[in-house]
């Protein structure tokens, strides 16, 4: 994803010349079995199909909140991204029309969707655009439209590996997980029952071991699993009320189908004001961060309250049946535990979800501000055993000392956490970095969780195996997790390694 620069080439050390290509406006959407199945075009966004499902009481594997705003379907299909909906999994499918070059440098394109489109490139590229596609022409051959293994593997609370991270071998198949490796035309993906009568309870507490035994009894005997479970530490609740705010109330008094244009209009916006020396960089940022300021506090007063009681903080949202099992094992479970819940009203629990994503980028616009006074942000995503009790990080006082600030967050009930640092100015990164996922490996973690490799990290092995089985020439997304370069995958010169 771009977040860890994997959308776009990285340095100018290539053996060839470099054909980028934009497929925003490839973005029809096909809806198969009345809803049950879609089939997604390259720029499909994720908001698209949701609005489209809706009035079918149907979702997408992802929903805007558990990702991010203008989110392609297919790219979460080429990175296996996850989300913040438990019962889901990373981003799957078996199903997809894809175009490689083969080990003769020959192209083909390659028609798994289970779909007749016709024999020829043509045929099939131009039944698809024209929306040509009959019930008769759609197979259900068993194959899978999503991860159907992801609730058993979740509950498996004794497992010494994580339940989900991007390289995981068993969820790479053709695009799936093929971080443009292949040119993915469409795929078929199922769609979700929308959960009804859902409810939040908003849970606090001082001690992990608390969040711990909550997770672990949850994940093993509630026979309804969670719609999400979402932690956020102190630290990054307080930073996102400052440098979140004007995210949230975007969203909450316009909608997220207004924030791609604000989105555009901000990335237009800086692009022009970076040719103008009168202005510092950022600008936009500052801007908007003064604009946060004028409107009155936004997060409702119980969170407030609990934000002053509790350093640790769980949004349980569930649905169905599972609202009253949830919370009578809730009122049980803090007669005696340290630290206590409160039910949402609607509201309350819609504010504290909105809360927990504008923290995704407020670390970023916190050090857009202060980018006189912070080196920079380290942000990585983690995935952590499924048995891994000890979850909450303790740094060496020789990394503490080189941050401003360590903020914390993620999908608790995956065990997949977003750990941003805000590192002191002077500090090299790098080395830090180098620091920081030495600590991981030793905890067993596996890392990129969601982000997947891009250009900042090393592809381990299995995953390179796949890059190169998917691409044996090395003509797509050449480089991506600090593999070669070169054409045929030839060894990078040592100057070109980095």
């Amino acid at each position: 994803t771009g977040l860890t620069e994997g959308s776009t080439p990285n340095g100018n050390d290539y053996d060839r010349d470099i054909v980028i290509i934009s497929t925003q406006r490839l973005d029809k959407l096909h809806l198969l079995d009345n809803g049950q199945q879609v089939l997604a075009w390259p720029g499909t966004t994720l908001y698209a199909l949701e609005k489209a499902l809706k009035p079918l009481g149907r979702e997408p594997h992802s929903v805007i909140g558990s990702s991010c705003i203008g989110a392609s379907v297919i790219g979460g299909i080429c990175n296996n991204s996850g989300g913040s909906l438990v019962q889901r999994g990373p981003a799957y499918t078996e199903m997809s029309l894809f175009a490689r070059i083969d080990d003769q440098g020959k192209l083909q394109l390659v028609n798994h969707l289970g779909i007749d489109l016709g024999h020829t490139p043509e045929q099939i590229l131009s039944k698809l655009d024209d929306e040509r596609i009959k019930d008769e022409d759609v197979r259900h051959d068993g194959r899978h439209a999503h991860d159907h293994d992801y609730v058993t593997r979740v509950r498996d609370i004794n497992a010494d590996t994580p339940a989900r991270y991007n390289a995981d071998p068993d969820r790479l198949f053709e695009s799936s997980g093929c971080a443009g490796k292949l040119a993915v035309f469409a795929v078929r993906l199922d769609t979700f029952a929308a959960e009804k009568n859902q409810q939040v309870f908003y849970i606090g507490t001082n001690q992990p071991a608390v969040l711990t035994e909550i997770r672990r009894h949850i994940l093993a005997n509630f026979d309804n699993l969670p719609v999400a479970g979402e932690y956020m530490h102190r630290d990054i609740y307080d930073i996102a009320e400052q440098y979140g705010k004007d995210t949230f109330l975007m969203i909450d008094k316009l909608g997220t189908d207004k924030m791609p244009f604000f989105f555009t209009l901000k990335g237009r916006t800086d692009a022009m004001l970076e040719k103008v020396k009168f202005f510092r960089p950022h600008f936009t940022d500052r801007a908007m961060q003064k604009f946060g300021h004028l409107f009155p506090s936004h997060l409702p007063p119980r969170m407030k309250n609990w934000r002053d009681k509790y350093e640790h903080h769980l949004l349980l949202k569930m649905a169905g049946d599972g609202v009253a099992e949830a919370q009578r094992w809730l009122n049980e479970f803090f007669k005696s535990a340290e630290g206590g819940f409160f039910t949402c009203t609607p509201e309350e629990g819609s504010k504290a979800f909105l809360h927990r994503f504008a923290a995704a980028g407020a670390a970023i616009r916190y050090q857009a501000v202060h980018a006189d006074e912070v080196e920079d942000i380290l942000a990585l995503d983690i995935a952590l055993r499924r048995n891994d009790t000890d979850w909450f990080e303790h740094l060496p006082p020789e990394i503490d000392s080189q941050l401003v600030h360590k903020l914390y967050y993620g999908h608790f009930m995956c065990h997949v956490f977003h750990q941003d640092y805000i590192v002191k100015k002077g500090v090299d990164v790098h080395a830090l970095k180098a620091q920081m996922l030495e600590l991981l490996q030793a905890r067993g973690a596996q890392y990129p969780a969601e982000h997947n490799v891009g250009h900042l990290y090393k592809a381990p092995e299995t995953l390179t195996r796949f890059y190169r089985q998917n691409d044996p020439t090395n003509s797509m997304n050449p480089g991506i997790g600090k593999t070669s370069k070169r054409k045929f995958w030839q060894e990078n010169t040592p100057d070109e390694t980095h």
